[in-house]
């Protein structure tokens, strides 16, 4: 351990440490300040992130790892549950937001990372967060909400429905929840993760709707909530027991809705165990 005080350089503290035309692996979470530090005290090294050095590095989870998750998806599952019974009718998205928020933390998150409330035409959009729109009766709304419970990560996706829907949203919604489980179905070891890509997305496509599936199936999550390996077209990387990564497939129809369910998954030695145990059928609110 090397310390410094402050108003001193620790960049000039930690260069003697390092190979001055050495190539290192720096955290994918590595403030960019300090890597261009580094990279002004020592010109002539180079820098990759850790998750493209040693991608499947922290893929494979331990029983105590799996058990970490497990309580995270638990929570989650509660949070979703108490959600509810809220009120989302003449409610912004933000306020559900802040509710979704506060329930992770009721329920032993110890941190929030996000609270995706997209409501009507904004839930079109797979990269919306939560806005200042007001929801109103007969929106569909996609929820996308985690954290970190016990230092490992939840990450949810449901779509409610504020009213009875119409038959187009009820099946809309249907196609998702069957692409979701064709991609849960196809997790087995051998298999590999392009495999979950295209057998979720082989349902949307049969059903018409190919066009508006616009991002990959999944991604991997433990101590961050993002990480490799992801469910994505090219990416044959063989799945084997105790990798964990979601399945979240959707539907977005611009300007109108959009539909995503997303569970946590696990490899086991002979198929997939679902770390989220919540009802993936449309949700009616208030």
């Amino acid at each position: 351990m090397r310390d410094w005080t402050d108003g001193k350089d620790p960049y000039a503290v930690t260069a003697p440490l390092l190979d001055v035309s050495g190539r290192f692996a720096v955290s994918d979470n590595a403030w960019a300040t300090h890597l261009l530090g580094l990279q002004k005290a020592l010109p002539d090294t180079s820098y990759v992130a850790l998750g493209e050095a040693l991608p499947m590095l922290r893929a494979v989870k331990d029983d105590a790892e799996l058990a970490r998750l497990t309580a995270a998806g638990a929570a989650a599952d509660a949070a979703y549950e108490e959600i509810q019974k809220a009120a989302f009718a003449g409610r912004r998205e933000t306020d559900v937001a802040a509710d979704l928020a506060e329930l992770l933390r009721r329920f032993g998150h110890s941190q929030v990372d996000f609270t995706v409330v997209g409501s009507g035409p904004n839930g079109a959009n797979p990269h919306h967060e939560a806005g200042e729109r007001v929801i109103g009766h007969g929106d569909m709304v996609v929820l996308d909400f985690g954290g970190l419970l016990h230092g490992y990560g939840s990450d949810t996706s449901r779509t409610v429905h504020v009213g009875e829907p119409t038959d187009e949203e009820r099946r809309v919604h249907d196609i998702v929840r069957e692409a979701q489980a064709a991609g849960c179905a196809a997790v087995r070891p051998g298999a590999t993760c392009q495999d979950v890509d295209r057998a979720a997305r082989a349902v949307i496509t049969e059903a018409g709707y190919g066009d508006y599936f616009i991002h990959r199936t999944g991604h991997g999550i433990g101590v961050t909530t993002h990480e490799p390996p992801y469910m994505i077209e090219g990416e044959e990387q063989p799945l084997v027991p105790g990798m964990c990564f979601s399945v979240e497939p959707g539907i977005y129809l611009p300007g109108r809705f959009g539909v995503r369910i997303e569970d946590i998954v696990t490899v086991t030695d002979d198929g997939v165990r679902r770390l989220n145990a919540t009802a993936r059928e449309m949700a009616i609110v208030g």
